[in-house]
């Protein structure tokens, strides 16, 4: 972006609440399912019916907006927003606009070592609405009304966001809060975390906004990051061309890297919000509050400074660590187990993050035993199993296809290390006599072709031998030593 220009970006958050049935009627929020088989009279909106707020999604509102330091509003209240689009079956969505649950907050965020405090609008409840199916076989659009009525939470933000670092790290903060709190996965690839982008760009030193536009439901922070740069570029060229920028909504396509325009962008008066008449105020109370403020967890920033204070960890293991709750606490548990911190927080942050992206998985898609866990490392840290060894071990465990007990399959596997230097000697007597050309070209100085012969000694005892053992042993028969 023209280092002359600023952007200014304001963000519109939708969280997907994991309650077992939907915010204003019973049926079910599980993910996917057939099309139109998640879906009553309700959350349809068919006529005589009447929805019921569920008790849940208010105090998982309630707890969402103490973890944003929000003000609680003691007596919320639901409104009718009125629009006309083919997933919305009704023509309107119950949401809330006079008495949001929550307003006023903020969350600090930490980028480039630098902390900033990112202000909070409000946060309000509303019902999700459905989604479109377009179908590349016959050309035509299919409505799929599951998803109707699942409850989200929307966290409006102030328009205090300066680059697209920010907005990354203000997500991560959002979604690790929630996950924290454990009212929604924030799986964006399914949805439940979503990102509306209000941008407008503006010359350095100016205090005036520009007009801004509005990228909607993006599901990724890459893609986020990379619509935001682009949609940046595209407002300064306008501006530099002498032409003007239009307020309204575009569409981000990430797969071309390329953005159009949907619709001019909606004010609220254009969707006519009036108070949602078959839903009474509610009344929230001090007592109600505090209980819910009692049992609050510990989150991230605390817990970081205790896995620093009581495990000894670095700030950034003990960073690193806590950005995933489910991650965190199974640290503990292996830690309790009797391995040393910093050798599962090792494992974790380096073997086990490479490891879930390589397979595109979630920490909280794992199912493996801390005991059985422990088990290994403790097996390769000690030198019992050689690391390569273990690593494979525990690659098929996150596949899903490992051993359901380590100690059982490394000893019918004969990977555990031999204390046999017999054994070792024998076979390093066989590779040294079956690559003499290598051998001579050692002894004529090329001391580096050792790597070479400690890997066929290796590869014929399929990982039963240390390899650091290998090499001492090899490089005195080399020598004449032995």
């Amino acid at each position: 972006m023209n280092k002359e220009w600023e952007m200014v970006i304001g963000l519109e958050v939708h969280v997907e609440l994991s309650t077992k049935s939907k915010i204003f009627c019973s049926c079910t929020t599980e993910f996917g399912g057939e099309p139109n088989t998640h879906c009553c009279p309700v959350c349809m909106g068919m006529p005589g019916t009447l929805p019921v707020l569920n008790k849940k999604v208010l105090e998982s509102a309630i707890s969402a907006g103490l973890a944003l330091n929000c003000e609680i509003e003691r007596e919320p209240r639901f409104d009718r927003k009125n629009y006309f689009y083919p997933d919305l079956p009704k023509a309107y969505q119950i949401s809330q606009l006079y008495k949001p649950i929550a307003h006023d907050g903020y969350v600090e965020i930490l980028v480039n070592d630098n902390v900033k405090k990112i202000r909070i609008h409000e946060m309000h409840m509303e019902e999700d609405a459905g989604k479109l199916i377009h179908s590349d076989f016959d050309n035509e659009t299919y409505p799929d009304y599951n998803r109707c009525g699942v409850p989200l939470l929307e966290i409006v933000s102030e328009p205090d966001f300066r680059s697209a670092e920010e907005v990354s790290a203000y997500l991560d903060k959002i979604r690790a809060l929630f996950t924290y709190l454990e009212i929604s996965d924030c799986k964006m690839q399914e949805g439940s975390m979503r990102a509306d982008v209000n941008l407008s760009v503006r010359r350095k030193g100016e205090k005036t906004l520009g007009t801004r536009t509005e990228m909607k439901n993006i599901n990724s922070i890459k893609a986020i990051e990379r619509a935001i740069e682009n949609e940046a570029d595209r407002q300064v060229d306008l501006l530099l061309s002498g032409e003007r920028v239009v307020q309204e909504t575009r569409h981000w396509n990430d797969d071309k890297r390329f953005s159009y325009a949907m619709r001019s962008k909606e004010n609220a008066q254009d969707y006519r919000y009036f108070p949602e008449p078959d839903i009474p105020p509610m009344i929230v109370t001090d007592e109600m509050v505090g209980d819910i403020r009692n049992n609050l967890p510990e989150f991230m920033e605390a817990k970081k400074e205790r896995f620093m204070k009581q495990y000894g960890l670095s700030e950034y293991d003990a960073g690193l660590l806590v950005l995933n709750k489910k991650q965190a606490e199974f640290f503990e548990v292996v830690v309790s187990e009797g391995v040393e911190a910093k050798a599962i927080a090792n494992w974790l942050i380096g073997y086990f993050s490479r490891s879930l992206r390589e397979n595109n998985l979630e920490f909280e898609d794992l199912d493996i035993s801390p005991v059985e866990l422990s088990k290994l490392i403790t097996y390769v840290e000690e030198g019992k199993v050689n690391r390569k060894e273990g690593l494979e071990i525990l690659d098929n465990i996150i596949k899903g296809c490992g051993p359901e007990d380590v100690e059982k399959y490394i000893k019918d596997n004969d990977l555990f290390v031999s204390t046999d230097n017999s054994e070792l000697e024998a076979e390093i007597d066989n590779v040294l006599s079956n690559n003499q050309k290598v051998v001579d070209e050692y002894k004529s100085g090329k001391e580096k072709v050792i790597g070479f012969l400690v890997g066929q000694v290796m590869k014929n005892g399929k990982g039963k031998f240390n390899p650091s053992n290998v090499k001492t042993i090899m490089e005195k028969k080399l020598k004449g030593e032995v």
